[in-house]
């Protein structure tokens, strides 16, 4: 596993040099990788001078985010755009690519919202896999994110592994903490998993004092500080099942977005990097 930036998720608008420098500079091991940007830099120069970028910095490529809108209708140049897409990020060693599911429909019921995610993914899984990538898919645990809706839908970590499975052999899920603790999941539930099922994973911490079934998704906080997500366990049953990818900080702390761009990757790194070394990680 290594220690991986995504600064959109601190707040930090940057480019991907910018996002370099402040992962060199903080410790940090990976980054997300803006894939429209590096295919951008790519056409303008080359594959290897992207790659370079990486290289100079000694940071790793990590994930990046899905850029298709799958959720609406899309067509073979869509599918084409990706390919391309997919080809350069295999070339700089990021192979996981993630998106994230809604855990409710007010239009389709479950079996109906189930099919069409399965429809809707299953050329996108291909596509990647004719790359050497895979698709990660995030489910999204915390019960206020489901109340008052018309229709249920997969909102747990066995949930996602079925429509996972469904779609294709190189198809996943991004495990996140907080949905993880907001879903109810348990250690024991990782500790089943193969470490092919986890293809990308975010780690957080949530407000103390608010019980689990009313936590709200986008009030978090960085990974450590409040105790009451076990992270030690988390990480630890992560080794143990084998996973080696990207663990990236996701906590929507809006306190971070006030911050200058290196203080809030510092003052983030070091909130990982507590943990992470209390893990027994170096």
């Amino acid at each position: 596993m290594f220690r991986n930036l995504a600064p959109g998720a601190l707040g930090i608008r940057t480019d991907l040099v910018g996002t370099l420098a402040l992962a060199r500079d903080a410790g940090w091991q990976g980054i997300d990788v803006p894939i429209g940007e590096a295919v951008a830099l790519a056409a303008a120069t080359s594959a290897d001078d992207v790659a370079a970028l990486f290289a100079e910095a000694g940071v790793r490529a990590g994930g990046w985010g899905l850029p298709l809108d799958w959720r609406s209708p899309y067509d073979a140049a869509a599918l084409g755009d990706l390919a391309a897409q997919a080809a350069l990020a295999a070339r700089l060693g990021s192979t996981r690519v993630a998106t994230w599911l809604l855990p409710f429909s007010d239009e389709r019921p479950f079996r109906d919202n189930f099919a069409f995610h399965v429809a809707q993914l299953q050329p996108i899984a291909r596509t990647l896999d004719a790359h050497g990538c895979r698709l990660a898919l995030e489910f999204i645990g915390p019960q206020t994110m489901r109340q008052g809706k018309r229709y249920g839908f997969i909102y747990s970590l066995e949930g996602m592994l079925c429509l996972a499975q469904a779609i294709g052999p190189n198809v996943g899920v991004l495990l996140d903490c907080w949905h993880w603790y907001t879903s109810l999941g348990t250690l024991a539930d990782i500790r089943a998993l193969d470490a092919a099922d986890v293809v990308y994973v975010h780690v957080n911490d949530a407000p103390a004092g608010i019980l689990v079934e009313a936590q709200h998704d986008l009030t978090r906080c960085l990974p450590g500080t409040t105790g009451v997500i076990d992270l030690h366990g988390f990480l630890t049953t992560l080794v143990d099942i084998g996973y080696d990818g990207p663990v990236t900080p996701e906590p929507f702390e809006r306190r971070l977005h006030d911050l200058p761009a290196e203080t809030a990757s510092r003052e983030t790194h070091a909130a990982l990097l507590n943990v992470w070394h209390a893990a027994g990680l170096r």
